[in-house]
């Protein structure tokens, strides 16, 4: 990305900008961090199946070349040996190709997550251009890297000479012992030699990995017209609008539902309508927690069995709920009356369910002003 307007881009990326970068293989990736990693996984290779490798390898290509009185002018033993000796020597060293190639795997992705992108890998015209050379060249990210180069040498230098110079004596007397002993304290100071090396880097890697996330946010970020356009442009679209309607009308029936076994009545009608009611006395008037048709209708229906909400079927009065009251609103004036009537009934069969009270009467005749009907 161009850095001549990265003043101008003050508003963190979007989740869609993130996605696209993604996509063009645009991610956070710290050298450093891949550098330390394999050069630890290496000390830890060779420590801990290093002896079980060497010493494997060792005997296969004893075996492999020793050749018996009988088989000295046969031209094609040697042949022979030397596959066996290779393939055998591969499967001792597999081992430690896995943990290489785990570690270059798993390194990589650790702070910018996983890409594959050819777009990334193909030439770009922009690239050509001098102007826009010569800003990469001087700009903050160039300026990061000259620090790290420096920085990687004088560290990487300085724990290294450390390192010898406590053991200066050591290496140069390598080669005066038994050849397998000295082979062994020669691979003994050559891991540990990775190993410092190694924790230099994870010091360089602590300050890079925190700049490549930074510098990677400051090359995603967006100006405010940028913002808007994708807003629109995203938000503008029918399908996505659809989505994003199906998705509210998906939580709005969940939330609804939520609201079913607290209502103290669902009026039915009995099967097309449900309208679930909540009433106590700090409301001017009963409220409309939940209603629905057909599939809504039934699911209301069932969840209100399920916890034991009383339902009444009363076809007009469920059918003028449900199309002049608006859900978590107040019913109308005008249905009052009717709702009363039913709450009354519904109170009074809890209270005689409890042994409280005396068996209520039907509710006969429920009256819906003629405006309210539907």
């Amino acid at each position: 990305m161009a850095e001549n307007d990265a003043g101008d881009r003050t508003e963190d990326p979007t989740a869609k900008k993130r996605q696209d970068a993604l996509k063009k293989g645009q991610v956070a990736r710290s050298k450093e961090l891949n550098s330390a990693a394999l050069l630890i996984a290496a000390g830890l290779a060779f420590t801990t199946v290093g002896a079980y490798s060497s010493s494997g390898i060792m005997s296969v290509l004893g075996e492999s070349f020793s050749i018996s009185r009988a088989h000295l002018y046969d031209t094609t033993i040697m042949l022979k040996h030397l596959g066996t000796a290779i393939e055998s020597s591969f499967l001792f060293l597999t081992p430690i190709f896995l943990i290489f190639y785990l570690t270059a795997a798993i390194s990589p992705v650790s702070i910018g997550g996983f890409s594959f992108s050819m777009k990334a890998a193909s030439p770009k015209a922009s690239n050509m251009s001098p102007k826009k050379g010569f800003k990469r060249m001087f700009g903050p990210t160039a300026g990061m890297e000259l620090v790290k180069s420096i920085g990687k040498f004088t560290v990487v230098g300085g724990f290294a000479i450390f390192y010898l110079s406590g053991r200066f004596g050591e290496f140069m007397t390598l080669g005066h012992g038994a050849v397998l002993s000295e082979i062994t304290r020669g691979l003994e100071i050559l891991v540990n030699s990775f190993l410092v090396i190694a924790l230099s880097l994870l010091l360089i890697a602590a300050i890079d990995v925190p700049f490549q996330l930074w510098n990677h946010k400051r090359q995603l970020k967006m100006t405010k017209q940028e913002v808007k356009d994708e807003h629109k442009d995203t938000e503008g679209r029918p399908e996505v609008k659809g989505r994003i309607r199906q998705t509210q009308r998906e939580l709005a029936n969940r939330r609804m539902m939520e609201a079913v076994p607290e209502a103290d009545v669902v009026i039915t009608n009995p099967e097309h309508f449900s309208v679930a009611l909540k009433y106590d006395d700090k409301m001017i008037a009963p409220v409309v927690v939940a209603k629905g048709t057909d599939e809504i209708a039934l699911k209301i229906r069932q969840i209100a069995k399920a916890h034991e909400v009383p339902m009444f079927a009363a076809p007009p009065l469920a059918r003028a709920i449900f199309y002049n009251t608006k859900l978590n609103r107040a019913i109308p004036e005008g249905l009052y009356l009717a709702v009363a009537q039913v709450l009354a009934y519904v109170f009074q069969l809890k209270e005689f369910r409890k042994g409280k009270g005396r068996m209520p009467d039907e509710v006969a005749d429920i009256s819906i002003p003629t405006d309210l009907k539907r």
